[in-house]
């Protein structure tokens, strides 16, 4: 009896020294980690990081371990996790991949959690519809955004030349950055980054020719002829000076830091919408946001209001439900809807748009009319894209590398390119 009163007295005395008190010790031992990845630039890594602390302090015993790296390294990133079984609990997910882990098991289905943990009152059917996978949820869509040509106005303007907008045609394009190279008179630099080895900016220029990137049953949309005029077209640029070369643009990662327009390596940079927030963070010029160039008279629409990204739960995960709460706290929560703000796009809930209305910025506010006025110029979102995208979108890229560096011809790297895609998707 002595003894126990000892080591309870050795205990508590230990837990006074600490200043924790005794009742604090329980609490202590039931704290909950979770993790979170997501890609990004390091605005996106401060508002994410902001929006965990603050959850955090809402919730006592929840911590979340958060960690970030670029595109171009998280896909392979999470192949590794996904076939390791240590996903992280809550994962950024890309409407590109969403329907490839879901069907691997990798994700959690977010129906049963839907009016519980989870409010997407706000949202609207197509909102939710496009995190679905075989009618089950696995995305909760975290912003709506479009592909978008972001610009250096002050570089156009003091050589002169008008700021380009989705109203030039491709050629138009072309010779504006050639003339915009030209003017600057400055060495290393060029009017256009490089955008042939960039999947969302050759989809665009398949959709304006009336065909998908991919069709429903999973397929190649595309043409060897597609490819073939789409490697030739930066190819010329290149030629003509109008874009950076190819060992320039091979320094892009794909990400917002390494782009040849945040090099001070280019004029105009193909990035999506939302961001243009995570761009002009590093960029000391003013950007101006615009469409893509057009295909010419009788083109279809290339864009598409597209979700720019969601968060998924692991199927793995030990702790689903606050998993969940943590998704809901960011498109619910004043505080968590504040802290992301816009640069994931334009938030689908209603209820989040209202929540940042009065607070946008000049940047929020630019990306939420960009939405508004592309909303009646854009085409249909297209099916979704088969297993083996992800791996197309690098061989894509790889493609574009070779004929920038003289190794292959457009025509040949055409045939190459939808060959290797379809063996790719044929794979499954």
């Amino acid at each position: 009896m002595t003894h126990a009163m000892d080591r309870r007295r050795l205990m508590t005395g230990t837990a006074a020294v600490l200043g924790l008190g005794w009742l604090s010790l329980p609490a202590l031992a039931q704290e909950k980690r979770l993790r979170m990845f997501w890609w990004g630039s390091k605005e996106r890594a401060d508002r994410t990081f902001k929006g965990n602390k603050l959850y955090s302090a809402k919730n006592p015993g929840v911590k979340i371990d958060g960690e970030t790296i670029g595109w171009s390294d998280y896909w392979p990133r999470m192949a590794t996790q996904a076939a390791g079984r240590n996903l992280a609990d809550v994962i950024q997910m890309d409407y590109r991949y969403i329907f490839e882990y879901a069907r691997r098991g990798a994700l959690l289905d977010l129906n049963p959690y839907v009016g519980k943990a989870l409010d997407l009152s706000g949202f609207d059917k197509n909102s939710i519809d496009c995190g679905k996978v075989d009618g089950k949820l696995y995305g909760i869509n975290l912003g709506n955004n479009s592909t978008a040509m972001l610009a250096n106005i002050s570089a156009f303007e003091g050589a002169g030349l008008k700021v380009p907008t989705g109203d030039l045609t491709w050629d138009e394009y072309g010779k504006l950055c050639a003339e915009l190279t030209k003017a600057a008179k400055k060495d290393g630099f060029y009017g256009s980054m490089d955008s042939g080895g960039l999947e969302p900016s050759f989809e665009v220029f398949v959709r304006q020719r009336g065909k998908n990137l991919y069709s429903e049953d999973g397929k190649a949309g595309f043409s060897a002829e597609d490819a073939s005029d789409w490697f030739a077209y930066w190819d010329g640029l290149r030629q003509s000076k109008a874009c950076v070369p190819a060992d320039v643009q091979a320094l892009d990662k794909q990400n917002i830091e390494t782009n040849p327009l945040t090099l001070g390596k280019a004029a105009v940079a193909f990035a999506h919408s939302n961001q243009l927030v995570g761009y002009q963070a590093v960029n000391p010029n003013k950007l101006s946001i615009g469409m893509y160039p057009s295909g010419g008279a009788g083109a279809k629409p290339g864009q598409y209001l597209k979700p720019s990204m969601f968060f998924s739960v692991a199927g793995t995960s030990k702790n689903p439900e606050d998993a969940v709460k943590v998704i809901n706290f960011v498109i619910n929560d004043p505080e968590g809807v504040k802290a992301y703000g816009v640069e994931r796009g334009v938030p689908p809930s209603s209820k989040s748009r209202d929540l940042i209305a009065a607070d946008l910025d000049a940047l929020g506010k630019a990306q939420v009319d960009y939405i508004a006025s592309v909303t009646s110029k854009v085409g249909p979102l297209p099916p979704p894209p088969p297993k083996g995208a992800g791996e197309i979108a690098f061989l894509l890229r790889r493609t574009n590398e070779e004929v920038g560096f003289g190794r292959i011809k457009p025509a040949e790297a055409g045939k190459k390119f939808l060959t290797e895609a379809s063996s790719i998707l044929s794979r499954g």
